[in-house]
């Protein structure tokens, strides 16, 4: 839980109540722990991304409101940033309770109204890219039965408003700027305020953990994979060149500086790609999962898509330079550096 008397964070979290953002956390079954929903205290009563479906993370929330003097019915508008079952899994409860406007990015409509489907439609093609990229069979599935049971986390429900890259979304008191910001996912959203230079980004940027982008099928069926961590270091170059004071991440602590958490990323990704080079050099070719074996041992079979989906991000980075490139031999990929 964050600690917001502290004398770093009293000050933030003052801040956002003057500008009538409050922060619920409401708990996950995840690894990565409870997830910001922002109360935006303005007209229309709204709040951003209530957290995953169960009945801890409904009570957390009607908790959350209640301390602010609110209740479920009294929620005017729900915006969700992104597709993760943590953060959509309970929009179709509150929507049910309040009959609010709900609002999300065009691209995350599908997930939205067909999450099962498109989750289902997910869960089978990265079974095929593990095996591709080197993860046994056998592990594939036994990974894939855990994905289906996850899937209880989310929920489907009709979307009342798309926003698209530059639209505003309008309140009484404020107008937030809609900026589509994919890697993490390919609907990561960020809303921004002009004004207060206050960043509402959800998982495109997290303090104390690095957003994980993570793999993501085709658009269309049997075309090239997105490279998301290219395209979600792009996503960090235009963000990091806004003028933002306050950054309010989907888990974790505010952010002040913005632009250098994202230069440590940045950092931090040359090396790993680094690392992967040379793993690479000094070993001969390898499967990307024999390099995420190399790099995290056995949590590489454990949260084998995690770990695979960071392995393949960096490889794309090192592919787009020239320095490393893939063959594939009986349906298996492996990657060396070029000559």
């Amino acid at each position: 839980m964050v600690d917001r008397s502290s004398p770093e964070l009293a000050p933030v979290f003052a801040r956002m109540a003057g500008e009538g953002i409050h922060m619920l956390e409401i708990p996950t079954p995840f690894a990565v722990g409870p997830v910001n929903c922002y109360l935006l205290e303005d007209d229309p009563l709204t709040i951003f991304d209530p957290g995953p479906n169960s009945g801890e993370a409904i009570e957390a929330l009607v908790v959350g409101l209640r301390a602010r003097g609110h209740e479920l019915a009294d929620i005017n508008r729900i915006v969700v940033t992104h597709q993760h079952i943590d953060h959509l899994g309970l929009v179709e409860v509150v929507q049910h309770a309040s009959g609010a406007e709900v609002v999300c990015l065009e691209k995350c409509r599908p997930w939205m109204e067909n999450f099962h489907e498109q989750a289902s439609a997910t869960d089978r093609w990265a079974s095929g890219l593990l095996v591709q990229h080197g993860v046994g069979e056998e592990v594939a599935v036994a990974l894939r039965a855990v994905a289906k049971a996850y899937r209880g986390w989310g929920s489907e429900c009709k979307v009342d408003r798309t926003v698209t890259e530059g639209e505003l979304l309008e309140f009484r008191d404020r107008k937030l700027e809609v900026l589509h910001r994919p890697g993490h996912s390919s609907t990561d959203t960020v809303f921004w305020n002009a004004q207060s230079q206050t960043m509402i980004a959800a998982d495109h940027l997290i303090k104390h953990i690095s957003s994980n982008p993570l793999l993501e099928r085709p658009e269309i069926e049997g075309g090239p994979r997105p490279q998301e961590l290219v395209l979600y270091r792009d996503s960090l170059t235009k963000t990091r060149e806004m003028p933002a004071t306050l950054t309010l991440s989907g888990h974790g602590d505010p952010i002040e500086d913005h632009a250098a958490l994202i230069d440590e990323r940045f950092v931090s990704t040359d090396k790993r790609a680094e690392k992967l080079y040379r793993m690479l050099e000094e070993g001969g070719p390898q499967t990307a999962h024999e390099l995420a074996r190399g790099t995290w041992g056995n949590i590489a079979v454990t949260q084998a898509f995690l770990t695979l989906s960071e392995v393949l991000g960096n490889l794309d980075i090192l592919e787009n330079d020239g320095r490393v490139a893939p063959t594939e031999e009986s349906d298996i990929v492996t990657y060396a550096v070029t000559a």
